[in-house]
Order: structure tokens, then sequence, then C-alpha cells
């Protein structure tokens, strides 16, 4: 029986490692944290996923929280200097998506894969540990993109257009806000030169909650996180940002309280695409998985997506390999596989943290009136795939809005 050793217990690496041990395989999972830290601590993301991610999870029977609030759809607004919006219009999803506290999920997930028969260690892991690991087992991977460990691999220039973070990045867990009258959805404000806000509906430790997400221009006037140094400055800084540049969002929102002290986040990060192999000083190999390895602004709401897909990938990859060795080869196939799904996502998310040129503009605008493109737009959200090559060119761009038409 192959075991595979996996260092990080979030979306990607709990996902394959549940993935790994219903078709037989052994699995050794090293968090840092245990499942009750995880529940008592800090917020780490949005973790908003769409359809073909959830599919992900029922194919393996872990999708516990079906009933929690859905995400019907998503609402577009550009919003003016003078508070207005020029721009907005909304579709919904073909399927809704959802959005589980990851303080919620993975605790849950982690008893789940060891009353399952997995092995899982609570520890700190470094390239001694990384050693140790690789000996015991036929594949090493490392799905904790964040931390440290992460780092250790090697950045990949050619697919990493950006060296700094684009954006100030901020999270606020709250309670009391204004539903939406028409569905739910994630409620996606660009900002010209400010920045971006979007918020939508999910489930947190004490119930259903609403998440709101702020993606200021760094040195701009989103970019003053750092004033906020309680849960309750942090929380006024959020209303008076909305108050200042999307007056809509703060009438519903004005009345909100934190879920709790911790459903607050700011932190900045370089998007980045990274090699997935790491060789380790005895030469051994890890092969990178998740954010480690493809890092994404949340700006287009992709990371736990993008997580999901990558951990479906290497388990088909490790399934159909059989008894063969994983060997560089193996890895770098494996990661490829990923990369035909992943690079539209980067490719995306990576031009939505530019201007926006002037046929995207157009786009969006032409929605406005348009069900079909809108249609067209939101549901993208569950495959980007589906934007390209449209959203590439500007001839192509204008022959869809004119067949749309």
């Amino acid at each position: 029986m192959r075991k595979i050793g996996i260092v990080g217990a979030g979306q990607a690496g709990l996902q394959l490692g549940l993935g790994l041990l219903a078709k037989g395989y052994q699995a050794v999972i090293s968090s840092n944290l245990t499942g009750e830290q995880i529940r008592n601590g800090r917020v780490t993301s949005s973790q908003c996923m769409f359809d073909r991610a959830r599919q992900n999870e029922r194919d393996l029977g872990i999708n516990f929280w079906d009933d929690a609030p859905k995400v019907e759809g998503i609402q577009f607004a550009v919003c003016a200097p003078d508070g207005t919006s020029p721009i907005e219009w909304s579709s919904r999803l073909d399927k809704p998506a959802q959005s589980i506290d990851q303080r919620v999920k993975m605790p849950v997930w982690m008893k789940e894969f060891s009353d399952a028969g997995g092995d899982l260690r609570i520890e700190d892991v470094g390239i001694p540990e990384l050693e140790a690991l690789q000996q015991e087992c036929d594949l090493v991977i490392v799905a904790s993109g964040k931390g440290e460990i992460g780092k250790l691999f090697q950045r990949d220039e050619s697919r990493s257009p950006f060296d700094k973070p684009m954006r100030a990045l901020a999270l606020t867990y709250v309670h009391g806000m204004t539903p939406r009258a028409e569905h739910s959805a994630v409620n996606f404000n660009l900002i010209p030169g400010v920045g971006e806000y979007f918020v939508f509906p999910a489930l947190t430790l004490s119930g259903p909650c609403e998440i709101m997400v702020f993606e200021g221009v760094p040195g701009g006037p989103m970019d003053t996180w750092a004033e906020a140094k309680t849960p309750q400055e942090h929380l006024a800084k959020s209303l008076d940002i909305l108050k200042t540049f999307v007056p809509k969002e703060y009438a519903r929102s004005k009345d909100c309280v934190l879920t709790d002290d911790l459903g607050v986040l700011a932190g900045r990060f370089a998007p980045t695409v990274r090699k997935p192999i790491l060789t380790l000083p005895s030469g051994a190999l890890a092969l990178g998985m998740g954010d480690s390895v493809c890092l994404n602004d949340p700006i287009t709401g992709q990371g736990s997506n993008n997580a999901s897909h990558c951990a479906a990938t290497y388990l088909a990859a490790i399934l159909a390999h059989g008894d063969r060795p994983f060997d560089a080869a193996f890895m770098q196939a494996t990661f490829e596989t990923y990369w035909d799904y992943a690079q539209f996502v980067v490719g995306w998310t990576n031009n939505m943290l530019l201007p926006p040129p002037e046929h995207m503009l157009k786009l969006l605008g032409t929605a406005q009136g348009s069900p079909r493109v809108a249609h067209w737009f939101v549901n993208g959200f569950n495959d980007p795939r589906t934007y390209f090559p449209t959203i590439t060119d500007p001839a192509l761009t204008d022959a869809f809005l004119g067949e749309a038409a």
C-alpha cells in the first residue's frame, strides 16, 4: 500500500488526504495547528467556492454544509467619485456558490481524516522534517503556501508578472447586514483608482454571516489598515471606507457588528507562481500543491477553488500512476496538468489587478443591458477558462458582444 505524505491541513491538503484514504492509500498529514487551535483562531480567508469546486467535495462525500447560506449570483458595480454607480447589474449563477469559514470546515475534515485511518501529526515542518517524511513515504506533497515552507519553492519568473503586492487586503466578518432584496450574491464594487470591495454571505462559528473583502490600491485611500489597532477599529475602518466610497453598501452595513474579535484580517502578498519541485539537501524531491505553487490575489475569489481543483488533479494523477516511482517527471507533468486549468485563473486574476482596458469596460458596460452577457460573465467565475480567448483581444470581445446582441 503506497503512502503519501502531505504538509498542510487546508483545503488542498485535507481534500487530497481524504481522497487518498477513500482509494485505499495510506496518508500522513502534518499540520502546525490542532483542529481546536484552528477553530479558536483567526479567520484565514474568504473562501467563496463555486459549484465545480463544491462538486469535488461532493464526489468525496465531504460536503457537510450543504444547508449553509448560498451565494446565488453576482452583482457588479463601478462606483463613481460622487457615490453613484454608472454601471450596475447582476445575474444569477446556474448553480449556487458557498463560503464556509475555514475555522468551521477544517477541524471537521481533520477529524474525518483521523477517523478514516489517516495519520494526522501536529508539528512544525522544516527541511529536517521533510527529509524524514520523504524517507517514510512514497511521495511528499507540500500544500502550505502562505507559510515559510511554501516559500522554499523557487519563484517562476515566466509565470509571475508581479514581484510585489498589488493590493492591501482586509477581511471583516460581520453579523447584522441587511440582505439583498433580489437574491443572495457576491456584490462586487470596482472603485477606480482606489480598489475593490466585495461582500457575500457565509457560515462562521456563530452562524450565518457576511464577509467583507477590501482590496486597496497600495498607497491609496483604502490602504489604511495599519491604523486599526483593535478589532473594533478594524470594523470602524471598514464602515468608513464604505460610507466614503460605496454608500449603497454602507446603507445596508451601518448596523453591522463583528462575528467575533478574531473575525478580522489585514495583510498583503505578491501573487506568485512557483516551480513545483523542491529539491531537498539529500537530493530527495517534494511536490508543491495549491498556494505553495500558485498563490493568487483574492480579487477574483478563486483561491479555495484553485486549491480544490489542484487537489482533485493531483489525486487523479496519483491514482493513475500505479506502482511507478513518483519521480521528477511525474511531479512536473502533474503540475502542468493542473496548470492547463490554473493558467487561465492566473491570467484573469492578474489582469483584474491592472487598470481595466477599454474592451473590458465595454464588456462590463454592455452586461448592464444584456442579460446574456451578464449571465456569461457571472458564470465564468465557476470556470474561468470560459473567458478565454474572448477577454484577451478587443476584436474577439467585439465579436462576442455583436453575437450576443
